[in-house]
């Protein structure tokens, strides 16, 4: 029982590995990056109004159009995404996490991080990496419920919005995330 337990994690692993490999997402361009991060925003917007709202005000959006996250045990995920500040692309991102625990699937989606206040911004920008969860709080907003909060009720400096989610996968979460800016 032991050497099955093992040959599937290692299995599990090497998986993962296959499609969550840095190696493998790092072929994205900058053009297609900034194609599907400006599309992914399009369709966030048209399908929750406070997101469009917190746009209108952010200093910058950083939204990863593609993550794909899977495991068995061991578990990980990768995503590249760009950063917009004044409706402009100014920088390209990755967005890493490694976990291990009870879980198991393959899931992929997408979340946007917009940031509300010039402080916050310089923060990010001035980071060398940022694992979300440690510095500023992210308010996650549940698309649905978004559809009551506004510019007025939402306050915090930085929120997530996480969005076209397909697969099978325990739960979404930011902590222990890892975003680094990438040069393409």
């Amino acid at each position: 029982m032991k050497y099955f337990h093992l040959t599937a994690v290692m299995l599990a692993f090497l998986a993962v590995c296959i499609f969550v490999s840095p190696a493998t997402a790092a072929a994205a361009s900058a053009a297609e990056i900034n194609r599907d991060a400006r599309s992914a925003l399009a369709k966030l917007y048209a399908k929750s109004p406070a997101a469009r709202a917190l746009g209108e005000k952010a200093k910058g959006i950083l939204v990863f159009p593609g993550i794909v996250k899977g495991g068995f045990i061991v578990g990980g995920q990768y995503g590249e995404g760009a950063l917009f500040q004044g409706g402009k692309t100014t920088g390209y991102y990755s967005t890493v996490q490694a976990s291990y625990g009870l879980q198991a699937g393959l899931q992929k989606f997408g979340y946007a991080l917009f940031f509300v206040s010039d402080s916050v911004m310089n923060w990010f920008l001035k980071s060398e990496g940022w694992e979300l969860g440690v510095g500023p709080t992210i308010v996650v907003v549940d698309v649905g419920a978004a559809a009551s909060a506004t510019t007025t009720t939402l306050q915090s400096e930085i929120y997530a919005f996480f969005f076209d989610q397909k697969g099978l996968m325990g739960g979404l979460g930011l902590q222990g995330t890892k975003v680094t800016k990438i040069n393409k």
